[in-house]
């Protein structure tokens, strides 16, 4: 029965949402970088002379790593074997010269960083349509564009070898959301991951995520995750709009499942990066994200503001995964 009840709110979900999108309005055209907001859109900086002689330790790991080992594209570091199953070769090397490990951005166990996205969890069929959206050019936003290349150089079998194994990995308990009206003075660095530089300033409408552990962050460790500093007053805002009650949107239990916990192939919303969150909504809302499961999100965005979104991704990262 329960299977049975979940297969149908789907289709409920999916036809609902497909009626609305017929009244929907035109998807706007991409927006330039510029004028997209820098805080969820970070630009990578130039990247730096890595140190290879030093070698780096972790607390519980017997592995040892260089700074460059821990930045090399096709070797990333595996601090914790015991942590996770034996990795597919895409994911724990990829393959020379242009489809570079999963493991790297998306580390070990499925976390990953805000300025890339976290897999742990995710349908296996969803991983498998999301590459073939970047393949054919249905997803295109700004902070996207390290995955053109390894999306159309990537064989199907190693899609489904590295979607099978990240989807049969736990959810992980790896962001805490704080509400604050003041956050650290932060910088950009390699990838575009931000950390904390001395001073305060106003977190104004903004997510500021930071690295719970910022050395070890450094070194790509996969047991530490992130805090998402967010606007005092979003988890209220946020659940409101979740829940359908501001009247702005649909709520998102209607295709997410009563928990938002994913039904079939619709993902999870629960406890992921609210900064990657964030991205995909307005990617969705000004074109840069399309295909078929983005065509029925479109007028679910249509009429939230970047503060309402804002609200939302926190809320929905303050939920247990």
């Amino acid at each position: 029965m329960k299977l049975v009840f979940a297969g149908a709110l789907v289709v409920m979900g999916l036809a609902a949402a497909a009626a609305f999108a017929q009244s929907a309005p035109p998807a706007a055209a991409p927006a330039d970088a510029a004028a997209l907001p820098g805080w969820a859109y970070p630009a990578n900086p130039a990247l730096p002379e890595f140190d290879a002689k030093e070698e780096k330790t972790l607390p519980g790991s017997s592995r040892k790593y260089t700074q460059a080992q821990v930045e090399n594209d096709f070797a990333p570091p595996d601090w914790f074997p015991e942590d996770h199953p034996p990795m597919p070769s895409v994911v724990a090397n990829g393959r020379t010269p242009a489809v570079k490990a999963c493991s790297k951005c998306h580390v070990t166990t499925g976390g990953g960083h805000p300025e890339s996205s976290d897999l742990a969890g995710l349908p296996e069929a969803y991983i498998v349509r999301q590459m073939a959206d970047f393949k054919d050019g249905h997803r295109k936003g700004a902070r996207a564009g390290s995955m053109f290349p390894i999306a159309k150089a990537v064989s199907d079998e190693e899609v489904r070898e590295a979607a099978k194994y990240y989807a049969a990995l736990p959810r992980l308990a790896w962001n805490k959301v704080v509400e604050t009206d003041t956050v650290p003075k932060t910088e950009l660095r390699v990838g575009g991951m931000r950390f904390a530089i001395d001073g305060t300033e106003p977190i104004g409408n903004r997510i500021i995520e930071l690295p719970q552990a910022p050395e070890r962050a450094h070194l790509r460790d996969s047991r530490f995750g992130f805090v998402a500093n967010v606007p005092v007053g979003s988890l209220k805002r946020g659940e409101a709009l979740v829940k359908g009650s501001a009247g702005q949107t649909q709520p998102c239990a209607t295709c997410h499942g009563p928990d938002l916990k994913g039904l079939g192939e619709v993902p999870h919303l629960t406890g992921r990066s609210p900064m990657y969150v964030f991205r995909q909504l307005n990617d969705i809302k000004i074109g840069s994200r399309a295909g078929a499961n983005a065509e029925l999100m479109r007028p679910v965005v249509a009429n939230l503001s970047e503060s309402d979104m804002l609200a939302i991704s926190a809320y929905l990262a303050s939920l247990s995964p």
